[in-house]
């Protein structure tokens, strides 16, 4: 996220080039395609802001050190996970959280599981209820 808070004039220039999936006020989201071309750019010899120039965009509208910023993410992500790194969403997917700190004891556990049941077998109910409303409001619209 940029500090940078963009217009709707500027958003509407960033979302001109085809590299820009979609901008807001405080983000810019770039394809993923153009993530790799600009790591495998880095590693030939070009700076960032040489790459983001390269590819039509104003360092002026941007910022000037968005690219660096970028660029050192994308680099630690194609690094730690190669080019799928880069090719597959991993935010927020299969995430458990953070990790407890502690050792949970065998009751703690079980409890755990207890509540982890409890609230299954009430969204069960919850979605049981939903669909017999469901029902009733299609039988509503046919009579």
């Amino acid at each position: 996220m940029s500090k940078y808070i963009y217009n709707d004039f500027q958003i509407k220039e960033l979302e001109k080039n085809p590299i820009v999936l979609s901008a807001s006020e405080r983000s810019i989201s770039y394809s993923r395609e153009f993530k790799i071309k600009a790591v495998e750019e880095y590693k030939q010899g070009k700076t960032p802001a040489q790459i983001f120039i390269d590819h039509g965009f104003d360092l002026e509208l941007i910022g000037k050190k968005q690219p660096k910023r970028c660029l050192q993410r994308w680099r630690e992500t194609y690094h730690r996970y190669g080019k799928d790194g880069l090719l597959v969403e991993r935010r927020g997917k299969g995430s458990p959280g953070r990790p407890s700190s502690k050792a949970l004891s065998v009751e703690d556990k079980l409890k755990k599981v207890e509540a982890r049941i409890k609230f299954l077998e009430a969204e069960n109910d919850f979605l049981k209820k939903l669909e017999e409303l469901e029902r009733q409001a299609m039988k509503k619209k046919r009579f």
